[in-house]
């Protein structure tokens, strides 16, 4: 996924993950050439095993103690692999035959329980962030040259013509509720607000890659599977103790434009587990360009219809779930360091870490619970 790129994390060595970057895809294509053969899985002691693949443009990781479960590794990468390629087919916005592509298209679609749940969760965060995460706001992403189309620089009077016609609350809150009897969707049946000439244009990149890992996360689980890290992108859910018998350990990158190889230079280190949890940072300092000495970064106050401006470099959410942890994570980008500290301490279900930037200084701060062990 490209639009609100997140930082990606640093979990226990170095790899190059950032499909966010022409630096890592062109890395990645290097190390395919070469390794693509050992890209697959690999043992370790205590009965880990280490799983890597491709998704969603960029790469996954998956730890897990199989001890817990009589698959064999083999198939449980051909289970990962089915889960994430359906995933892919049903909500990637550069899949030319996903659900999403054609639903934005404005073809008529049969959308199966992946486009469904995604939608009914991004509608429930859309009214807890009072709008500023909001899915429906892709045509702003694309304007911005953050989301399908390499667009830049709009004017005022293009924000305000987009800005009329995006928000979820134009929209249906179930697109369950906007099925034909047949069992297809319009995206003019998804209009509430009684335009559906202006058919909504979704774009997930906030939500999504959460939204996978925990899909993996499930199906580990319905294997048996308790001790586990899944790594899709960058965002993580973990739960049980690593191959050491400790609870996980899961690097925050220092936010600062260049800082483009993942675990190069950390911020700090959390600890996580061994309760599962999703752990997802979001950060500006990767995806953003400058145009006569201005920053435009990628995260996008769907709100204004403009690309914020604020001291808060980079936002670590750990919570339930990585779809959530996600979700918030670009959330508190949106709302600026003050409102994003007030916010996730006003959450026992959240803990956060925000890196700020205070006159020119990197500052830090940590809800309570936040399992900093280095920084």
């Amino acid at each position: 996924m490209h639009f609100y790129v997140k930082s990606l994390i640093f979990v226990q060595i170095v790899w190059i993950n950032d499909m966010k970057s022409s630096v890592g895809r062109l890395f990645l294509q290097a190390v395919a050439a070469v390794c693509l053969p050992f890209m697959t899985v690999s043992c370790h002691s205590g009965g880990y095993v280490t799983i890597t693949g491709y998704a969603q443009g960029g790469t996954y990781m998956v730890k897990v103690d199989t001890q817990g479960t009589d698959v064999p590794p083999e198939d449980i990468k051909d289970g990962i692999d089915s889960i994430l390629v359906a995933f892919d087919n049903s909500l990637s916005g550069y899949n030319p035959s996903s659900l999403l592509t054609r639903f934005n298209a404005g073809e008529t679609i049969r959308p199966d329980s992946t486009f469904i749940g995604i939608y009914r969760l991004s509608r429930h965060f859309y009214d807890m962030t009072d709008g500023a995460f909001d899915v429906s706001a892709a045509p702003l992403f694309d304007m911005w040259g953050f989301g399908f189309t390499s667009d830049s620089l709009p004017g005022p009077a293009e924000v305000e013509a987009v800005l009329r016609y995006i928000g979820m609350r134009r929209l249906v809150p179930d697109l369950a509720d906007a099925l034909s009897p047949s069992g297809t969707l319009d995206g003019a049946d998804a209009v509430a607000d009684g335009n559906p000439a202006h058919r909504p244009h979704l774009n997930y990149n906030a939500i999504a890659q959460g939204y996978s890992c925990d899909l993996v996360a499930g199906y580990l689980e319905s294997l048996g599977i308790t001790s586990m890290l899944v790594d899709i992108g960058g965002e993580i859910v973990c739960s049980g103790y690593n191959p050491a018998g400790k609870p996980w350990t899961i690097g925050v990158d220092r936010p600062y434009d260049g800082n483009d190889v993942s675990g190069a230079d950390l911020k700090g280190v959390l600890e996580a587990g061994p309760e599962r949890c999703g752990v997802v940072t979001s950060g500006n300092y990767r995806k953003f360009y400058v145009v006569d000495g201005r920053k435009y970064a990628h995260t996008i106050d769907p709100r204004t219809g403009y690309p914020v401006s604020h001291s808060l470099l980079s936002a670590t959410i750990v919570a339930d779930d990585a779809a959530t942890a996600d979700a918030l994570a670009t959330y508190c980008m949106v709302i600026g360091f003050e409102k994003a500290a007030e916010f996730i301490g006003s959450r026992q279900d959240l803990e956060g870490y925000l890196i700020y930037d205070d006159g020119g200084e990197m500052r830090t701060w940590k809800s309570p619970g936040f399992r900093l062990v280095r920084e």
